[in-house]
């Protein structure tokens, strides 16, 4: 019922915006530059750049920012910077980053990335054929190959070699990707600053958190991911006049088609092998983990704890990669990501709006990066591998803590068939225990939009008879924990052994996999609302599950809690009645391992 409300409201929502598709034509975005605005410590020029991408010609919109006393004799490195989806070069933390860095004698180019604000193109989710190129082009500009429609060049950037300029990048989410992407085919980015932005959109949009099973799709984020589908394509209601070069077609408005038929597959809640295949392949192929092997540029990832749109494995992830080919990396663990907080970060914490970088760590951590790398500034140190955020410190000047990498699992819990988490293999019981799901979501853990704009979200939740927990025993001192936990499980189904070789990999069992924090007084906490979905590769197999990465401490007389359950109501869960019996023994049980620091 719930899969086919959604598909309901997303048709409705397309056919009223075909319907403003004519009077968007009818009156095209005339994108003209306009006079530089000094500050005294700058100049603000807006530029357009026309560009080709995706086959269409389009314009871009941005604004040059120019230090005083930066010209040809006494050429400055060079900041690039777009905006997050659906901004643009205008929002307050896109704007930011032209002030913020021409105060610090930086040459700064902001712009409003393909299909937004007013630039043209269709949106095309960072692909780098696309996006990564246009980008490209303002990178021409920089290094004096090329000026701006007007005429407008820019000859006092620091150059490394003729149409090479010292050109770093910064952005957050949308405006993290195209960063990846443009590194990817241009070699001319010298350092890079990716904020709460994704390693793979398949798993970010469609996750699924069994370890070793690539090919089999997840579970829809439907909340998520629709309420950017429509974002985009309802740009009539919210750009006058828009340019023609950002409509496609009445059946996909302002995508490009392969994000329209993708978005349009995982609505259908149905997962038949041709369309998945194609599905899979086209959100790879716009993701960092498709092209981080010709990423070269020394890249800074900073990632928000609290985000369940692109969670702490998705900088890991890309982390590791650039790690293992040699690529400067440095990884952040910050507080604040899209699920909530992104406008009132927690005190110390990363503020792009007010412009205070060396008032937070992250801030400081990204302006050494740049001095390091762009400035060449080799007293600017580029700090530790790896730096987490702790909520349960209160001093914000020592809020982070700095490890050599991201920690190992280093703690094993057993589950045992009395429904206890304890910590030998001796110790579990024997036993059996079930849940099963029902026709409608039993489980809560997020609205997922929600929390981004600061309205009220119930508390996580789950039904009776559609979960199972384990419950640890109170704990004697605190537990701290960093990195992403991983369970392994064996359950018995056999509905869903009988229906998993349909030929449709919706009919596989799903459940999801998730850590409570549990209080002396029985309150339950799921922290950041994370939870790991799950679509099981083979139900007659043991099967490990990564969960979302967390920085927590459990305290002392608190318990841990893990959890499965059948359902959870931001996400399409299991297509028919699937009831699950988990059996334990000594010998033969599930386990939990934790990635614990501090001892």
């Amino acid at each position: 019922m719930r899969r086919r409300a959604s598909r309901s409201r997303a048709a409705l929502g397309q056919k009223a915006l075909a319907a403003l598709l004519g009077a968007a034509l009818a009156a095209p975005l005339a994108l003209t530059a306009g006079p530089a605005r000094a500050s005294g410590r700058y100049t603000v020029t807006p530029l357009k750049f026309t560009v080709t991408a995706g086959g269409r010609s389009c314009a871009v919109d941005a604004d040059l920012y120019r230090p005083a006393g930066v010209d040809h004799a006494h050429p400055a490195p060079a900041v690039l910077g777009t905006n997050g989806f659906g901004g643009s070069k205008s929002d307050g933390s896109t704007d930011a980053i032209g002030k913020v860095f021409a105060e610090r004698g930086y040459v700064a180019l902001v712009y409003s990335g393909l299909g937004f604000g007013q630039s043209g193109c269709l949106i095309s989710m960072d692909d780098p054929g696309i996006d990564g190129r246009a980008a490209s082009r303002l990178v021409d500009f920089l290094g004096g190959k090329r000026a701006a429609d007007d005429g407008t060049p820019a000859d006092f950037v620091t150059l490394d070699a003729p149409g090479d300029p010292r050109v770093g990048m910064i952005g957050g989410s949308y405006g993290g990707a195209i960063q990846l992407a443009t590194a990817s085919a241009d070699h001319r980015l010298d350092a890079l600053a990716p904020l709460i932005t994704w390693n793979d959109l398949a798993y970010a949009l469609d996750p699924n958190n069994a370890v070793g099973a690539p090919q089999v799709p997840g579970a829809f984020k439907w909340q998520w991911t629709n309420g950017f589908y429509l974002a985009g394509e309802s740009q009539p209601l919210t750009v006058p006049n828009l340019d023609p070069s950002r409509i496609n077609s009445l059946a996909c408005l302002h995508f490009v088609s392969d994000v329209c038929d993708t978005v349009r597959t995982l609505n259908s809640g149905s997962y038949p092998a041709d369309r998945t295949a194609r599905l899979l392949a086209y959100a790879r192929s716009v993701s960092p983990a498709a092209y981080l092997r010709d990423v070269r540029a020394p890249t800074l990832l900073v990632q928000g704890q609290a985000d369940s749109l692109f969670n702490l494995n998705e900088a890991t992830a890309s982390y590791r990669t650039l790690k293992a080919q040699g690529t400067p990396a440095a990884l952040v663990w910050q507080s604040w990501g899209h699920s909530g907080g992104m406008t009132d970060p927690a005190p110390g914490e990363l503020n792009m709006t007010q412009g205070t970088l060396e008032a937070s760590y992250v801030g400081r951590r990204i302006l050494a990066w740049f001095d390091h790398y762009l400035k060449q500034d080799r007293s600017a140190g580029t700090g530790p591998a790896f730096a987490y955020y702790r909520d349960w410190i209160t001093d914000p000047a020592h809020t982070y803590a700095t490890a050599d990498g991201v920690p190992a699992l280093s703690r094993t819990l057993y589950l045992s068939g009395d429904g206890k988490l304890v910590g030998d293999r001796a110790e579990v019981a024997r036993g059996s225990r079930g849940y099963t799901n029902r026709a409608v979501p039993t489980s809560h853990s997020e609205s997922s939009l929600t929390g981004s704009v600061g309205l009220p979200d119930p508390a996580p939740y789950d039904t009776e008879g559609t979960y199972l927990a384990w419950t640890g025993a109170a704990l004697t001192r605190d537990l701290d924990v960093a990195g992403a936990p991983q369970a392994t499980l064996r359950v018995v189904s056999p509905a869903a052994e009988r229906t998993q070789n349909s030929g449709d990999a919706a009919d596989r069992l799903v459940l999801f996999a998730k850590l409570y924090d549990v209080a002396p007084d029985g309150t339950q906490t799921l922290v950041h609302r994370l939870v790991a979905p799950v679509r099981v590769p083979d139900v007659t197999k043991s099967f490990t599950v990564t969960l979302p990465g967390i920085v927590h401490r459990y305290a002392a007389g608190h318990r841990l809690r893990f959890v499965i359950a059948a359902s959870d109501d931001a996400y399409f869960g299991n297509r028919g009645i699937k009831p699950v019996t988990v059996v334990s023994a000594p010998g033969d049980t599930g386990v939990l391992r934790l990635p614990v620091v501090g001892g």
